[in-house]
């Protein structure tokens, strides 16, 4: 039998933080509690957790800085809380590698949704791996599905984050088809798009910095009010037993 979900809680405000601690262990989940970096340093140094829910404002740092120089070391789950309220601000968090966020004030609940929306995509995977998968190759690079890793022509990984990868794979599993920002969101995500939900359109970006596409668009290529299409030649086969 498999374990619950480790939750890391980070968040300086000791109110929100037992808060969020008892509700998410009502709901089958194993929670750790940190108020500051350095105790969330200190807790990841212990082990690593399922994901980490980390608030943007903490009293020794940013907590956005930190998910960016995270994201060099490591691909845990990472979950922004903020109070800032435009728009800009929560891309910014998406683009430096955040998998979610969710404004303050916020209902339990819907934090529940977004961590296991987020697990569905990548604490599962790695208890639960298929029995066998493919592996596309495209442009130089080669995606496997079973290990959830790209790696270039020289056989060096390229660091993708899990909304990353499954976006990759949304586009690697239907090459040349035209996907629209609401059919890769529902593909990627299982969710709807809001009015001006520009998650999808900061993964597209991210994606192809990493792939080394900016600004070519030799790979994923922008279709006007029609959405993104992969456009590079892809080579799928069985991934070896």
């Amino acid at each position: 039998m498999n374990a619950s979900p480790h939750i890391l809680v980070v968040d300086d405000d000791e109110e929100i933080r037992k808060l969020l601690g008892r509700y998410l262990q009502t709901q089958g989940l194993r929670v750790s509690l940190a108020a500051s970096l350095k105790e969330l340093k200190e807790k990841l140094h212990r082990g690593r957790p399922d994901l980490v829910v980390l608030d943007v404002m903490l009293p020794d740092g940013s907590g956005v800085d930190f998910c960016r120089d995270l994201r060099t070391t490591s691909g845990v789950p990472v979950i922004l809380l903020t109070a800032l309220k435009e728009d800009v601000d929560r891309i910014i968090g998406l683009e430096i590698g955040a998998d979610d966020y969710v404004g303050k004030p916020f209902n339990p609940r819907e934090l529940v949704a977004r961590i296991r929306a987020v697990l569905r995509r990548t604490g599962e995977q790695r208890e639960t791996p298929p029995a066998s998968g493919r592996r596309h190759r495209f442009s130089g690079f080669t995606a496997d599905a079973d290990s959830r890793r790209v790696v270039d022509e020289t056989g060096a990984e390229v660091p993708l984050t899990a909304g990353e990868f499954d976006l990759l794979m949304a586009f690697l599993e239907r090459p040349g088809r035209v996907l629209s920002r609401e059919q890769l969101l529902d593909i990627t995500q299982g969710r709807s798009l809001g009015p001006f939900d520009r998650s999808i359109d900061v993964l597209v970006s991210r994606v192809r910095r990493k792939l080394g596409d900016q600004g070519a668009f030799q790979i994923l290529k922008t279709l006007r009010n029609g959405g993104y299409q992969m456009t590079a030649r892809v080579e799928t086969e069985a991934a070896p037993e």
